[in-house]
This record gives C-alpha cells, sequence and structure tokens, in this order.
C-alpha cells in the first residue's frame, strides 16, 4: 500500500495565524469525542441521508454531518488535510469570508451527493466535502505552491515536494474515476456505514474551484511571505 499525505505549502506563508482553520479542528475533534461516548444513536441521528434530505426530512444534518467522522483515520487523515492547505486560504480570504465558504463548500458537496444517489439510505458523514472545496481554492489560487508531503510506499517512507497543481489535480482525478453509489455498511460504535462519498468531493471541490476568487482579497495574498525559490 502507498500515498501520498500533504504536509504544508512551503512556497508561502500566512501572513495571519489560521484561528478559523485551527478551531474547525478542534471543534472536529470535540464532536468525534462525543460521537465516541454517545454511540450509534447520536452518529445515526446526525449525519445526513440523502433520501431523507431529498424528502426534505433532517435538513440540519447536512450541516451537523460535516462536523462527524466515523473512525479515528478519518478524522487524522481529514484533519491533515485541512492543515495542509486550509490556513494559505485562510489568510487569502479573512477569517468571516473563509468561514462562509467552508460552510458552503460542506453543503454544496452534501447537496451533490444528494443529487447523484437521492435515494440511498446510507448515512453521509465527514468533513471531506468542505476540505475538497478548500483544496479546490487551493488549485485554481496557488497551483505553482510546492508542498511538503509524505511519501509512502509500503514502508517506505520519505518527505518529497510536490506543485499543489499535480498532486490536488491527482486526487481529483482520483474522486472522478471512483464515483459511484456507497455500498451500506454495519454501523458500530462511530463507525459511520458505508464507503466513500466521492461525489460530494467532487461537488465540494468544483464548488471550490469556481468561488474562492469571489471570497479572496488579491491584497492578503499579496501580503503573503512567498519564497521564489520554492515556486515553479
Amino acid at each position: 500500500m502507498g500515498g501520498v499525505i500533504p504536509l504544508s505549502d512551503v512556497s508561502r506563508r500566512p501572513a495571519n495565524f489560521p484561528v478559523v482553520t485551527l478551531a474547525i479542528i478542534v471543534l472536529n475533534f470535540i464532536v468525534f469525542i462525543i460521537e465516541l461516548f454517545a454511540g450509534q444513536p447520536f452518529v445515526e441521528r446526525w449525519s445526513f441521508v440523502p433520501a431523507d434530505i431529498a424528502q426534505g426530512k433532517h435538513l440540519e444534518t447536512i450541516f451537523t454531518a460535516m462536523f462527524m467522522h466515523g473512525s479515528w483515520s478519518h478524522i487524522l487523515g481529514n484533519m491533515v488535510f485541512l492543515w495542509a492547505f486550509g490556513p494559505e486560504i485562510e489568510d487569502a480570504m479573512g477569517w468571516w469570508r473563509y468561514l462562509i465558504y467552508y460552510l458552503l463548500g460542506g453543503i454544496a458537496a452534501a447537496l451533490a451527493q444528494v443529487a447523484f444517489d437521492p435515494s440511498s439510505t446510507v448515512p453521509n458523514l465527514g468533513a471531506s466535502g468542505a476540505i475538497a472545496a478548500v483544496m479546490g481554492g487551493f488549485l485554481v489560487t496557488y497551483p505553482r505552491d510546492q508542498i511538503r508531503s509524505l511519501l509512502v510506499i509500503f514502508v517506505f517512507v520519505r518527505v518529497t515536494y510536490i506543485y499543489a497543481a499535480l498532486l490536488i489535480g491527482v486526487w481529483f482525478l482520483l474522486q472522478l474515476v471512483n464515483i459511484g453509489p456507497i455500498v451500506a455498511g454495519p454501523v458500530t460504535g462511530s463507525q459511520a456505514a458505508g464507503g466513500v462519498a466521492y461525489m460530494a468531493h467532487v461537488g465540494g471541490f468544483i464548488f471550490g474551484a469556481v468561488f474562492a476568487r469571489l471570497f479572496e482579497d488579491p491584497q492578503r495574498i499579496a501580503a503573503q511571505p512567498v519564497d521564489d525559490d520554492a515556486l515553479g
């Protein structure tokens, strides 16, 4: 098994501390701890089910589900991706525009999954769709930035540097290739049913790429410290 884990942008640094990105990460962990103690009833109540949303039921779960996760690996993976790409986008937008952008990205992701499979009764949860929106914004804003990443191939691990356009572009293509219905599975404790909602990733990403410029402030981007040697 292998993969690439993004860690941080080495081409630029945020001019301001990413308060909202950090707050979102902390909130996700708090909710996950609640899931561990509250168990299956809590997970099933606050995850969103496409069939319910399509019928106008439990609409609040579109929002609550984006702060929930199905396992430790699920939340850790999502939060690593958010910390890799979120600070620069937050800095480019300012905290309140970034917060709105993040939440709208999560909502767009959920609605994309509902539109793709409106009869599905599989619970959906996770921050992946909102994070995909952040990644879409990063791709259109900083495509030449180099991302410090962990390259993992079986037991071989090394730090490498990958252009954002390549890393995020390949990630998005993998989401497109894997689009399909979510197969239901058991829900035990904090474990969410089913597989990966790839259409939610695609929907969130497209929203992020299309609307990022509307939320960004060019003056804030220009103020970010940049390492020209680390740009492509």
